[in-house]
């Protein structure tokens, strides 16, 4: 079996409801909010034209999210947004109102108790809301499921937060932090997946989301590029490629840029529901065991199903020697080009170009999305070396190379 799976989107259309959580009004906020932070700053976009050279398109571009407010990831974006959001609405007022200084200052602190934000992770969400809380002077309690390393769980720890790791999958780890949830006072869930009854959260998250592709975005104009033609967004339970999808399809609504959406093999619930054709979402259990534990979710968000199966264009499985290949590519690129340090998680999107496009592989998927000498790829590195060891024994030592 190769590398790679992948299926067309050829899912049914729905109304498309939830587009208008990424509208320009509501993105921008999110950017001004970001933007109130003392610790705010645009991470890189990354032009790699010599391997864009190599591969024969005309730009390739790599958001590096590994400087995203100290934490080496972007999640921060999504849990700080959501946790602005919550305390808004706790006191009336809408986003645009507060910022970093009112939830910092005396006055703020006399008006609103604490409160405990509950939520699971692989480590990146999880180490971002333990950050923004104790930015805002709130609480974090973290689950984070087996197979979580000891580094990720002690980056948490070290910001002031409660956390575990639990003999439980993500999928029940988020469970059982809305049932802690349930049982504690002056306390919510903060977790970029959604279910019924609980989409209010997560649709904050994802707006959180769009300031990483709001910055891109104007990065590229800077050099002159309009917008990308091809975007590769790796999904867990898909809020961040939603959210990313959603930004663009608002701001673009008559040619938007093909999107790919990419998985881990071992939690390919977008790629199965899209086999499956019906439009209902497939549910991948079990261990779920993968080196891309950001994208160990078995159960898709069904807001951001809704988004993607209207506006993405293909759904690929990979395999963790995709994103092992991808992460090598990127630390030790073409001569001329910068060096990207991207983890098990952000790498994933230039192992699958690499693929495509240097190796010659997968030709039909490559026509399917209509990639040529014109083309012009996005790609978003979600995170940097968040667990060094793993980076290392990946990078330097070459574990889980392809053969």
């Amino acid at each position: 079996m190769g590398a790679m799976k992948w299926s067309k989107n050829q899912l049914p259309k729905t109304e498309d409801k939830h587009l208008s959580l990424m509208s320009k009004s509501e993105t921008d906020k999110a950017r001004a909010f970001h933007r109130s932070f003392p610790q705010y700053d645009s991470t890189p976009l990354h032009d790699l034209k010599n391997a864009a050279a190599e591969m024969g398109i005309a730009g390739l571009y790599v958001k590096d999210e590994s400087y995203r407010f100290g934490l080496n990831a972007f999640k921060v974006l999504g849990g700080s947004y959501a946790i602005g959001k919550f305390v808004a609405q706790k006191l009336g007022k809408d986003i645009s109102e507060i910022d970093y200084r009112f939830l910092t200052s005396d006055e703020f602190k006399a008006n609103f108790p604490p409160c405990t934000f509950f939520t699971a992770t692989d480590g990146n969400h999880g180490r971002g809301i333990a950050w923004a809380a104790k930015q805002l002077g709130q609480k974090a309690v973290v689950l984070m499921p087996k197979g979580s390393t000891e580094t990720r769980l002690n980056h948490i720890k070290a910001l002031g937060a409660e956390a575990t790791i639990e003999p439980l999958n993500y999928d029940d780890c988020v469970r059982k932090a809305a049932e802690l949830s349930a049982k504690t006072p002056s306390s919510a869930v903060v977790q970029d997946t959604a279910w019924e009854g609980y989409e209010e959260i997560p649709g904050w998250i994802m707006q959180g989301y769009a300031t990483m592709v709001d910055e891109a975005m104007e990065q590229l104009n800077a050099i002159g590029i309009d917008r990308p033609t091809h975007v590769f967004l790796q999904a867990g339970v898909g809020s961040m490629a939603s959210a990313v999808t959603g930004y663009l399809v608002n701001r673009f609504p008559e040619n938007p840029p093909v999107i790919a959406v990419l998985e881990c093999s071992a939690a390919e619930c977008y790629y199965r529901s899209a086999i499956e054709g019906s439009g209902e979402a497939e549910v991948v259990g079990g261990d779920l065991a993968s080196i891309m534990a950001g994208l160990c979710c078995g159960e898709v968000n069904p807001t951001a199903w809704d988004i993607l199966k209207n506006h993405a264009a293909a759904f690929v499985s990979c395999e963790d020697t995709v994103s092992a290949d991808g992460m090598r590519r990127l630390a030790a690129p073409v001569k001329g080009d910068p060096s990207v340090i991207s983890g098990e998680s952000g790498a994933v999107g230039m192992g699958v170009v690499d693929l495509l496009l240097r190796r010659g592989e997968y030709p039909e998927l490559k026509e399917h999305l209509g990639i040529d000498e014109n083309s012009k790829i996005l790609l978003i590195s979600t995170e940097g070396d968040t667990d060094p060891e793993l980076y290392r024994s990946i990078v330097w030592q070459g574990a889980h190379s392809s053969k």
